[in-house]
């Protein structure tokens, strides 16, 4: 199915005229509404005219995540505050968070963005939604949830956590489709075999997940062991949250809403344009953003762009499946994390070295995270009580810092390996 065809179909040539225009609308746009991108034009020369069409894209200048970091809170706002109507916000590189804004018509935008997504996946407004993704500054549950409601579907708004409730409300309510992250969904799939109903009594069908990298063959798992099909839902909070992409029944890449986020691959060194096809960064510029519009916004994602028409009769450009980050950010349990932000954590505190080594694995298809740290030679001492006392303290401070738990284990003085290189702060052992 398909929820727009006039746009999702739309011939290539016709989608080009419609970003040439949002993209001369949206340089004018920024230059008289944010003063961050006004200096930014000046410093390089750069007039709003000198943008005429979607071809003159690479004239702009980039923006990346140090850039919303620096102007935290509102600093990026192109419209006055009371026009806000909804602010997210996800970890950056600090223990500050990334801020985005939207008015009524970017709210909108997201969910005509999302809609396209579920109908790809065959949900109508005979479905019930089960959205458990976190609600709250996360943009995943209260995106899915406007999305399911622009498509009339019944939304059950559970939020994460709270598995045997889920699972029975998933049950009770009839839920056939549920959104969550693709290990959670793991999760719940072992509490389903493992409650009082046979899996013939769940009336759930189709899985939108996302927020995480996952495989092929998680897929599979999730497909046979929930009775569903699953697709991947892809987006990014600094762009719109869920629905910047999504799979269609053909499975054959990522169908991004060009219209509306209009994506290049460039060369992560040098930021160059690459041919189509082609390994690189992606990069996303809004073209009809009004609450926080951002140019070329670097994602560090790695990727490849295709452009043929697909076998669903979507022209939208396809996108490969995420390869990496050009970066070191992780994704755990949904939650990005640099190592930059432990270090920043760490280094708060007088007990500690600035040593330490993340361990990140999958257990029981949940993300693990155990942090080591090396405690100064003169709070390490042999009272279990002020030892326990200490690990504790790390560990709330790290849940209110990047928003997830972390498992710490203190180390003694020198207990964590040297390197005369760049240190190794981070082993990754899942295997999805």
């Amino acid at each position: 199915m398909i929820w727009n065809s006039s746009i999702e179909c739309m011939d290539r040539g016709q989608l080009r005229e419609i970003q040439s225009r949002r993209l001369a609308k949206m340089a004018e746009y920024v230059y008289h509404n944010t003063p961050f991108y006004r200096k930014k034009f000046q410093e390089i020369g750069l007039e709003p005219g000198d943008i005429q069409s979607i071809d003159d894209i690479s004239k702009l200048p980039f923006t990346d995540k140090l850039d919303l970091r620096d102007n935290y809170p509102f600093g990026l706002a192109a419209v006055p505050m009371s026009q806000i109507v909804r602010i997210h916000a996800s970890s950056g590189t600090t223990g500050k968070p990334v801020v985005v804004l939207y008015t009524r018509k970017d709210l909108a935008m997201w969910a005509e963005a999302i809609s396209r997504a579920f109908t790809a996946y065959g949900a109508g407004k005979e479905d019930i939604f089960q959205v458990a993704y976190g609600y709250g500054l996360f943009t995943g549950g209260l995106g899915a949830h406007d999305g399911a409601t622009n498509i009339g579907a019944s939304v059950i708004p559970m939020s994460s956590g709270n598995t045997q409730k889920q699972i029975t409300l998933m049950h009770d309510f009839g839920a056939s489709v549920l959104c969550c992250t693709p290990s959670y969904a793991m999760f719940l799939s072992e509490a389903m075999r493992e409650s009082p109903w046979p899996r013939e009594d769940f009336k759930l069908r189709v899985g939108v997940f996302g927020a995480e990298p996952w495989t092929e063959k998680m897929r599979v798992k999730l497909e046979e062991t929930m009775g569903i099909k699953a697709y991947d839902i892809y987006g990014l909070s600094e762009i719109a949250g869920p629905g910047v992409g999504y799979e269609c029944e053909c499975q054959n890449g990522t169908h991004l809403n060009e219209d509306y986020f209009y994506p290049e691959i460039v060369n992560p060194q040098t930021g160059e344009p690459l041919p189509e096809g082609t390994f690189g960064e992606l990069v996303f510029t809004h073209l009809t953003k009004e609450g926080m519009p951002l140019l070329r916004y670097r994602t560090h994602d790695l990727t490849a762009l295709h452009y043929e028409k697909c076998e669903c009769g979507r022209t939208l450009v396809r996108m490969d499946k995420i390869l990496g980050r050009c970066d070191d950010m992780l994704i755990i349990r949904g939650v990005n994390v640099f190592p930059s932000q432990i270090e920043d954590v760490i280094l708060r505190q007088k007990e500690f070295e600035p040593h330490f080594l993340l361990v990140v694995d999958r257990v029981n298809n949940t993300d693990t995270s155990e942090l080591r740290v090396e405690v100064k030679e003169e709070y390490f001492v042999d009272e279990m009580a002020q030892m326990v006392a200490l690990q504790k303290k790390l560990e709330a401070e790290l849940r209110s810092v990047i928003g997830i738990g972390f498992k710490v284990r203190l180390v003694e003085p020198k207990g964590i390996e040297r390197s005369s290189g760049k240190a190794k702060r981070v082993i990754d052992n899942r295997k999805i």
